[in-house]
């Protein structure tokens, strides 16, 4: 049995994702991804009122393959906890070593968007970047941290600011030494608690 051809929309978020990651929100025509998704503009205008509709669904997409990642990177518990944390970090590192990494697209699209505060992509990055933290707060709840809200918002600024440095210096090794300072946070935190 073959697999069913993607839809129209499949293929213009498809190639939305694509070019807005590679290139940026506002270098990228709507002509542009109605040309790789191989649709007219007036089909990307049918499932898609305007491009900053697309946008938002561009991100909204990444929201939950992000989040697994994040869960899938943290990695079985046969390990401490501050280690599993590094870890983290540690995958973040090799995922910006590749060739075609071009950062954190919530924090980019956020950054192109800074002088439109109600842009609906940027609520959703937002949103995204919440989650994450929540995640990591659930983690620390579980594992007896009292301080888990300040600490979750502590490595959330860990991440981010390891996503700046290593798309400002090309240079995953940023990550590596977040990671190490996340590690040196949690186990603190749980050293806190004994």
């Amino acid at each position: 049995m073959t697999a069913p051809s993607p839809t129209a929309r499949d293929r213009i978020l498809k190639a939305s994702a694509y070019l807005f990651y590679l290139e940026g929100i506002r270098s990228i025509s709507v002509d542009a991804i109605a040309e790789r998704a191989e649709v007219t503009k007036k089909t990307l205008y049918y499932h898609f009122i305007s491009k900053d509709d697309l946008v938002a669904a561009y991100l909204s997409q990444r929201d939950q393959p992000n989040l697994a990642a994040f869960a899938g990177w943290l990695g079985a518990e046969d390990k401490s906890l501050p280690e599993r944390i590094e870890t983290v970090f540690t995958r973040l590192a090799e995922t910006a070593s590749h060739p075609k990494w071009r950062g954190c697209g919530f924090l980019r699209t956020i950054a192109e968007l800074a002088n439109q505060p109600g842009h609906p992509a940027r609520k959703i990055g937002a949103t995204h970047k919440k989650k994450v933290e929540t995640w990591l707060e659930g983690i620390f709840r579980a594992n007896g941290i009292a301080a888990a809200p300040s600490l979750a918002q502590q490595i959330a600024v860990l991440i981010d600011g390891a996503f700046a440095a290593m798309l400002t210096h090309s240079d995953p090794g940023y990550a590596r030494t977040a990671g190490i300072a996340a590690r040196t946070l949690v186990a603190a935190a749980l050293a806190e608690k004994a």
